[in-house]
């Protein structure tokens, strides 16, 4: 198997088991350098297992049915693997304060679908880098966290 078709194996498991539907955190400790860098437009970056590990469970709680996947085959060249997703989920839990453009009260029952363009750089098996460019503005749209005119 080439470091290409390694690589993407890697992000094929990192998509399903942390940002899929069944999502399982041990995957952070499995998968992730310990210092990774999580990056989107969205939200702070967050550095390192601990830090990636809350950002995901408070995203989750506030989103229980938070659910991202494919939406294309991912592309490998060297250490660097780039992915497009579609996903989103529907606020049914505690208020979230995470967005950098707002926060939201609990449970407003809103939902939120979009897409987005993921670039991962690996080390030795290891995710370091996850900086991903996604439609925000649809997002915080249809969470009422912003207004288009």
């Amino acid at each position: 198997m080439s470091k290409e078709q390694e690589n993407k194996a890697i992000v094929g498991r990192w998509f399903t088991s942390f940002w899929g539907s069944t999502w399982d955190l041990s995957i952070i400790d499995e998968l992730a350098a310990p210092d990774m860098l999580l990056q989107y437009s969205l939200h702070e970056p967050r550095r390192g297992h601990d830090d990636i590990k809350a950002f995901m469970t408070d995203f989750r709680a506030a989103f229980p049915d938070l659910s991202f996947g494919g939406a294309a085959d991912l592309i490998a060249e060297g250490d660097y693997v780039v992915g497009r997703w579609v996903g989103g989920g529907t606020h049914s839990g505690p208020a979230f304060s995470d967005f950098l453009a707002g926060s939201l009260p609990a449970a407003t029952g809103r939902k939120m679908h979009f897409t987005g363009t993921t670039v991962l750089r690996l080390e030795n098996g290891k995710i370091v880098e996850e900086i991903g460019l996604d439609d925000g503005v649809t997002a915080l749209t249809q969470l009422g966290l912003i207004r288009t005119v």
